[in-house]
C-alpha cells in the first residue's frame, strides 16, 4: 500500500492586505490610496478641547507645578478653568500664553515694558 501525501488546497486562505501580513515602510501598496479612517476625519473636524491637569500642564510648559500654582494666586500665569475643585488647563491657552512670552532680544521694547528691572541704568 502506498502513501500518498495529501495536497489537497489549504483550507483557511491568507489575506495579504491584512494588517498582520502588510508589509512595514514606503514600499508597501505604494501605488495604492491610502485608506482614510472615517472616525479620524470627524476626529479632525470637530477638535475637542484638551484639558491638562496642573502636573500635565507644568510639564507641556517645562515649568515647576509649584510655579504654575503662585501664577494662580498672584496672576501672570496661563488661563485655567475650575470643576469643581480640580485646576485644568486648556491646551489652547498654554499655547496662547507660551506664545505671548517671545521676544527678540532682551532689548525689545516689549521686554522692558513687562520687566521693568531688566532696564539698564546709563553709568
Amino acid at each position: 500500500m502506498s502513501h500518498s501525501p495529501n495536497l489537497a488546497p489549504h483550507p483557511r486562505r491568507v489575506d495579504l492586505d491584512s494588517p498582520l501580513h502588510r508589509k512595514a515602510g514606503p514600499t508597501a501598496h505604494a501605488m495604492r490610496p491610502a485608506a482614510r479612517d472615517s472616525a479620524a476625519d470627524t476626529r479632525q473636524a470637530n477638535p475637542a478641547p484638551r484639558y491638562l491637569t496642573n502636573s500635565e500642564a507644568a510639564a507641556f510648559l517645562r515649568l515647576s507645578p509649584r510655579t504654575l500654582e503662585k501664577q494662580r494666586v498672584i496672576g501672570g500665569g496661563p488661563r485655567f478653568h475650575k470643576f469643581g475643585r480640580r485646576v485644568m488647563y486648556a491646551l489652547a491657552d498654554l499655547e496662547a500664553w507660551a506664545s505671548a512670552r517671545s521676544f527678540e532680544t532682551t532689548f525689545d521694547p516689549e521686554y522692558l515694558d513687562r520687566h521693568p528691572g531688566a532696564q539698564r541704568d546709563d553709568q
